[in-house]
């Protein structure tokens, strides 16, 4: 086997509030869509959101039943610059997004931020740092 990641999968309880939300406030594309399924267009690797039901129902295993608790994943969306970020932020919390932490200047020369989607996943937005 390879060691590679070829998909991303994140789980839901409500898809396509879900889909909804990572179509319209973050702009990806979906290229596939049903009840249980939302695939989405992305560079690199596939990237999906689906059902913890129909995983359950798929693999019978106790744990896509379970309550999610507490921060299990964090996706990190690249931006060009840092003053696009601060206005791809406010455009995020305004479609919908929880706001986490605002941009901010870290010391490893990104200036980052912080949201979580309608499910709770808090997710990353970097840039390079001006110089």
């Amino acid at each position: 086997m390879e060691p590679r990641i070829d998909l991303i999968t994140v789980l839901a309880d409500d898809v396509s509030k879900m889909g909804r939300f990572y179509r319209d406030a973050l702009g990806f594309r979906i290229d596939s869509e049903s009840d249980h399924y939302y695939g989405l267009e992305n560079k690199g690797v596939r990237f999906a959101i689906c059902s913890r039901e129909i995983m359950y129902q798929i693999t019978e295993h106790k744990d896509y039943k379970e309550q999610k608790s507490g921060q299990g994943f964090e996706l990190a969306f690249p931006v060009d610059s840092a003053d696009e970020l601060d206005r791809v932020y406010a455009e995020i919390i305004s479609k919908g997004a929880t706001p986490i932490k605002a941009p901010s200047d870290m010391p490893w020369s990104h200036r980052t931020a912080f949201f979580a989607d309608p499910e709770g996943n808090i997710h990353e937005l970097f840039a390079p740092k001006a110089r």
